[in-house]
C-alpha cells in the first residue's frame, strides 16, 4: 500500500514539475532563435532571392518602357504586376520566420503544461478520459511546434532544384536592363543627331528595327523566367506549408484523434452510471 502510494505521488508530483520546468525553462530556449538558427538562415536567403527578384522585375519593366513603340509596354505591364505577386511570397516568408520562434513559446509555455496538469489532475482523481485528453494535448502541442520547421525542410528541398534557374533569371534580368538602357541611350542621341522632326518621320515610316524587336524577345524571355521563378516562390513558401499544416492535422485525426468532446461525454456517462449504482447499493444494505 505504501508503494502504490508513493508511486501515485510520483505520477501526480512529476507532472506538475515537469509542467513547471516547461513553462518557465524550456519555453524560452525552445523560442530562441539560436535553436532555429538553420531554418532561419534558410528565410532569410530566402527573403534576400525575393527582393532581387522584386528589384530586378521593377527594373527591368522601367527599361522596356524606354523601347520606342508600344511593342514592350503589355511586357511592361505583366513584371510589374510581379511585384506585388512578389510582395505575397516575402509576407509569407516572414509569416513563417515569426511562426518557428512562436510557436515553440506557445507550445511549450502554455500547451505542454496544461497537458502536464492535466495529466496529474487525472492520476489524482482517477478519471482516464482526462488522461487520455492529456496525452492528445501533449501530441497536438508537439506537431503543431514541428510544422514550420518540417515544410522549411521540404521547401528547402524543393527549392535546392531550381536555385541556380532562379539565379540565372535575376543575372538575366540585370543584363537585358543593362542592354535596353544603353540601346535607348544610343537611338536617343541618334534622333538628336538629326533633329525633332526627322526622328518622328523615321519612327513612322521605318517601324520597329531588328535591334528593337531583338529587345522585346529578350525581355519575353525574362517575362517567362520571373514566371517560373514565382511559380517555385509560390509553391515553396505558400503550398507547402498549408499541405504540410494540413498533413499534420490528418495525421493527428488519424493517430491520437480530436475530438475533445469524447473526454466530456466519458465523464457525463461515468457520471450516469454511479447514479444507477447508488440505489441498489442501498437495498442490499438493507
Amino acid at each position: 500500500m505504501k508503494s502504490e502510494g508513493m508511486k501515485k505521488l510520483l505520477l501526480i508530483v512529476l507532472p506538475v514539475f515537469l509542467a513547471i520546468l516547461s513553462a518557465f525553462a524550456v519555453s524560452g530556449y525552445a523560442s530562441s532563435a539560436e535553436v532555429h538558427a538553420e531554418t532561419i538562415e534558410y528565410l532569410d536567403e530566402k527573403k534576400t532571392t525575393v527582393l532581387e527578384l522584386t528589384a530586378a522585375s521593377a527594373a527591368v519593366s522601367s527599361a522596356i518602357t524606354l523601347i520606342p513603340g508600344d511593342t514592350g509596354t503589355p511586357i511592361a505591364q505583366e513584371l510589374a504586376d510581379l511585384s506585388s505577386k512578389f510582395l505575397i511570397v516575402l509576407c509569407a516568408i516572414f509569416l513563417e520566420k515569426y511562426l518557428v520562434t512562436a510557436t515553440g513559446y506557445v507550445v511549450f509555455r502554455f500547451v505542454l503544461p496544461i497537458a502536464l496538469l492535466m495529466l496529474a489532475a487525472a492520476e489524482l482523481i482517477g478519471m482516464d478520459s482526462l488522461r487520455r485528453l492529456s496525452a492528445k494535448l501533449c501530441c497536438f502541442g508537439i506537431l503543431i511546434f514541428m510544422v514550420v520547421p518540417f515544410s522549411v525542410k521540404i521547401s528547402g528541398f524543393v527549392e535546392e532544384t531550381y536555385s541556380d534557374s532562379i539565379q540565372a533569371a535575376i543575372e538575366n534580368a540585370e543584363q537585358t536592363t543593362l542592354e535596353i538602357e544603353e540601346q535607348t541611350d544610343g537611338q536617343e542621341e541618334e534622333q538628336e543627331e538629326k533633329g525633332l522632326v526627322s526622328g518622328l518621320v523615321s519612327k513612322v515610316t521605318g517601324g520597329i528595327s531588328d535591334a528593337v524587336a531583338g529587345l522585346v524577345k529578350k525581355a519575353e524571355t525574362v517575362l517567362n523566367n520571373f514566371m517560373e521563378a514565382l511559380a517555385v516562390m509560390l509553391v515553396t513558401s505558400c503550398m507547402i506549408p498549408i499541405l504540410t499544416l494540413l498533413g499534420f492535422v490528418w495525421i493527428m485525426k488519424m493517430v491520437i484523434g480530436t475530438d475533445f468532446h469524447w473526454a466530456a461525454d466519458q465523464a457525463i456517462l461515468s457520471a450516469s452510471a454511479l447514479r444507477k449504482k447508488r440505489p441498489k447499493k442501498e437495498e442490499t444494505d438493507c
